[in-house]
């Protein structure tokens, strides 16, 4: 059977409440948060698209993870289903700022062929995000 995507990827965070507003402000929707408020559950995560990133705030330690993930390590590619016009609005009203772009790169679309815009900036942590559109 062949491989059909990503389903999550996780990362740490020092701060979660304020990775938790930052990543709302983006638009983005968080899995979990009210039994992770609660204490029911160690975890939480931020929904993308049909997958997930799992995020293991400061004190939980998964039994399974990467043996030096340490808040700032994930470097995370979204795709935005606009303009770079729009994204950068989006970006620019959520109080965001673009460390670089737009600028072209090679995507996962067409193995690397179709073209594509990204613009760059880093969440609370450090972690470098990258939003690129295909809508060039």
């Amino acid at each position: 059977m062949p491989t059909a995507g990503i389903d999550h990827i996780a990362m740490p965070t020092a701060n979660a409440e304020r990775l938790i507003a930052f990543y709302k402000k983006l638009g983005f929707l968080i899995n979990n948060e009210e039994e992770w408020r609660s204490g029911q559950t160690p975890t939480f995560s931020i929904q993308v698209g049909d997958s997930k990133i799992n995020v293991h705030p400061e004190g939980h330690t998964a039994s399974l993870r990467g043996p030096t993930a340490v808040p700032g390590c994930t470097d995370i590619c979204f795709v935005w289903d606009g303009t770079v016009e729009e994204c950068q609005e989006m970006l620019a009203g959520a109080g965001a700022e673009v460390i670089r772009g737009p600028v072209q790169r090679a995507g996962g679309r067409g193995r690397g062929t179709t073209p594509s815009l990204s613009l760059y900036l880093r969440d609370p942590d450090e972690n470098l995000l990258e939003f690129m559109t295909y809508n060039v």
